[in-house]
């Protein structure tokens, strides 16, 4: 059973039964049997748990300390046949001190325990006054023997689950500047564990939230968090169980607040997917020498049904803003901003004044021609100064036609039509090409004849060539060299075909709705199918030539192009992948079909990406020869959807 690289991982939130560590012991194991069901390969619980966080000086007693002892040993051992790895929280005594622990069990062993290093001493928390830090102890651990069991008791500790390496810390480690579980990811682990008693108060959870968030962002690393729930003594303070999981700054799983009774949050978290992040971030591997960890093999992750069930939503259309309309709104314009300033300062450094752009009526040029307007409205230059020229070709239908000079007109700024048929004929003479025959060399020469063009256009008008191809057409090398491949500054070079789709109705219902039949026209090239209309129309004058029916859909391709470059997915969990995401819509045939178009063409195309010209890169995700993405153009051999 192939994991792909996933742990699934539960946080539980057991009612807390306070100072009787016997009745805790019975509600973890009773939440553990609970979610056994669904195969989780660890289990969290939270801070003291086996007795409760707010015992206060009952922490002093002898006998919450013994019978929490036992109750350690009675849960190990009750839950050595779940399978699954359990941290939970105890106080362990050694050395005539009392330190704040995880305990890290399985298969009815205690593999590691480790203590707490920051303890909460201001405001509301009082911990220094019954534990000490694990700072007093030797920074290798010491032997302990605790619950009947020997066992090492120290924070340098790091446990192997199968590929995924696990940090533990508590609590107030996280709230630190540099905390335990810092120093874990540093050293290996992709997934961190916090034992947490953290209580409730205006705002806190807001900020608690994004401090894990970002705590898993800045180390690229799943983080789970448990905070204890009803059962806590709310003398002075109130708890909601505020639990989460998180995954490079995404909340994967978050518990209800407030929630009464024994309850859990379960996610599978993608270790591997951490593993290349970590290997892409320079700086990660800069810090050193690192502290020495002692490796505690907890055996291999338990059976999990990933196939079956997933628990993570795997998005669909991962380069395509997601949320509520605001959301949506302040993600285009940021992106849209950023294309327009990379334009502007191109413009600005080479003292240029004049652009020129080849508007098809389709929605690559479309959007490039929005951003050119919009740099030209920035430094104040007329939009006269834009020269627009469409050029009809032998596939060129009336639709796109229109639309073509209805957006120029609608724009302000100057068009041109240049007809490239006699160019085209002339040149088929010229090396002996049959018009009749509809192949590469039919298509190409129509590709590179507009950019002939719009070069020689930009060198009589002292202007530059804005380019209009798309990161999804560099991906697959849908574009001709030495053609459309090629311009002075490409501004949608790192927006992907899906992306681009969403910008362009984006701006016709925010930057350029102001005019109903801008808009319309908008709306009309958003609605038409994607195709570089180079082979001749049908009887009835429409579009033949549709790209998504040669290629693929765009949407697979930008979902393969952003998890292989992202995650580093290799072919069989791309596959994986695209099942979770696409279920329902496409079935596997079609899935590892286009699977394979995009893998070959993704590593035969590289010598296009080689000389890509300029162009901001304005996502995560870039193909730039100078800045993401380097490889060579000459590979032996290609991946497959069946690796």
């Amino acid at each position: 059973m192939d994991s792909y690289g996933f742990i699934r991982v539960a946080v539980g939130m057991p009612r807390v039964h306070l100072a009787d560590p016997s009745a805790n012991a019975g509600e973890i194991l009773s939440l553990c049997r609970g979610i056994s069901s669904l195969k989780p390969s660890l289990i969290l619980f939270p801070e003291l748990s086996i007795t409760g966080y707010t015992c206060a000086d009952l922490f002093g007693q002898n006998h919450l300390l013994l019978k929490a002892e036992e109750a350690v040993r009675d849960l190990v051992e009750g839950s050595a046949s779940l399978g699954s790895v359990l941290v939970f929280g105890a106080p362990v005594r050694h050395g005539g001190r009392l330190f704040n622990c995880a305990v890290v069990a399985r298969g009815g062993k205690i593999i590691g325990i480790v203590p707490k290093t920051y303890l909460a001493g201001n405001g509301e928390f009082y911990e220094p006054r019954w534990f000490c830090s694990s700072r007093v102890l030797p920074e290798e651990g010491v032997k302990i023997s605790y619950a009947g069991q020997a066992t090492l008791l120290g924070v340098r500790q790091l446990f192997r689950l199968g590929k995924a390496l696990v940090g533990v810390e508590i609590c107030q480690d996280l709230w630190v500047p540099i905390s335990p579980g810092t120093q874990a990811a540093l050293s290996g682990a992709q997934l961190i564990l916090n034992l947490s008693a953290s209580n409730e108060y205006l705002f806190k959870h807001e900020y608690r939230r994004e401090l894990v968030a970002s705590t898993s962002s800045r180390l690229y690393c799943a983080y789970a968090y448990a905070s204890c729930a009803e059962g806590e003594s709310t003398q002075d303070l109130v708890w909601a169980g505020s639990s989460l999981i998180c995954e490079n700054g995404g909340v994967l799983a978050e518990a209800e607040r407030f929630a009464r009774g024994s309850r859990y949050i379960c996610a599978d978290v993608d270790v591997e997917r951490m593993e290349t992040l970590r290997g892409k971030e320079f700086s990660f591997g800069f810090e050193g020498p690192l502290p020495r960890y002692t490796v505690q093999e907890c055996g291999q992750p338990a059976p999990t049904p990933f196939e079956e069930s997933l628990l993570r939503y795997v998005e669909p259309h991962p380069f395509v803003p997601q949320g509520d309309k605001e959301a949506l709104d302040g993600r285009c314009r940021e992106i849209m901003a950023a294309q327009v300033a990379g334009l502007v300062t191109r413009l600005e450094h080479i003292r240029c004044r004049k652009a020129v752009i080849g508007v098809s009526g389709g929605l690559d040029s479309t959007l490039a021609l929005l951003v050119v307007v919009l740099a030209f409205d920035t430094l104040g230059i007329p939009r006269e100064n834009i020269i627009g020229v469409t050029m009809p070709g032998f596939g060129t239908t009336h639709r796109t036609l229109d639309n073509s000079m209805d957006l120029m007109k609608e724009l302000g700024i100057t068009s041109r039509e240049v007809s490239i048929v006699p160019a085209v004929r002339q040149h088929f003479l010229d090396i002996g090409q049959d018009e009749n025959l509809h192949d590469l060399t039919y298509e190409n020469s129509q590709a590179r004849e507009r950019t002939q063009i719009l070069m020689d256009i930009a060198g009589k008008e002292g202007g530059i060539v804005v380019g209009t191809g798309d990161l999804s057409e560099l991906a697959l090398g849908w574009c001709t060299y030495n053609g459309d491949h090629m311009s002075m500054y490409g501004v949608n070079n790192s927006v992907p075909k899906t992306l681009v789709t969403t910008l362009v109705r984006w701006a016709a219902d925010n930057k350029f709705g102001t005019s109903e039949d801008l808009h319309r026209t908008l709306i009309d090239i958003v609605e038409t199918p994607i195709s570089p209309e180079l082979l001749p129309a049908d009887t009835q004058g429409n579009i033949v030539q549709k790209t998504e029916d040669t290629i693929g859909p765009y949407e697979l391709h930008d979902f393969f192009l952003y998890h292989l470059f992202r995650s580093g997915a290799g072919p069989g969990k791309l596959l994986f992948l695209a099942r979770k995401a696409f279920e329902g819509v496409y079935d596997e045939p079609t899935l590892r079909h286009w699977l394979d178009v995009f893998l070959k063409r993704f590593f035969r195309q590289q010598f296009k990406r080689s000389c890509l010209p300029d162009g901001p890169k304005v996502g995560s995700v870039s193909l730039s020869p100078r800045g993401d993405w380097r490889m060579p153009s000459d590979l032996e051999s290609v991946w497959d959807s069946g690796e």
